[in-house]
């Protein structure tokens, strides 16, 4: 089955995520097929969090069948809203 995660990178105290598409079978910072974006959680100097997403390529990629783990699909929802707001 494919699915839509987090892979991490960074360092020990300073986490950062990318978006990838990969097959549940492989291991979360291993093989993928695909990076869809980046997410970095550690608040920078203005406290905001960094999100970039590919949004057409995520509904590209649930259009073909994959799931999206629980903390893509809150990254995705608040990117989703974020978008409709500036627009």
């Amino acid at each position: 089955m494919i699915v839509i995660r987090l892979a991490r990178g960074g360092k020990k105290s300073k986490p950062f995520y990318r978006v990838v598409v990969a097959d549940r079978r492989f291991p979360r910072d291993g093989r993928f097929i695909e990076r869809l974006g980046f997410y970095n959680p550690v608040a920078n100097r203005s406290g905001d969090q960094i999100i970039e997403l590919k949004l057409d390529r995520i509904e590209h990629w649930v259009k073909q069948g994959a799931q999206l783990s629980q903390r893509v699909a809150a990254i995705v929802k608040r990117q989703q809203a974020a978008a409709t707001q500036a627009a």
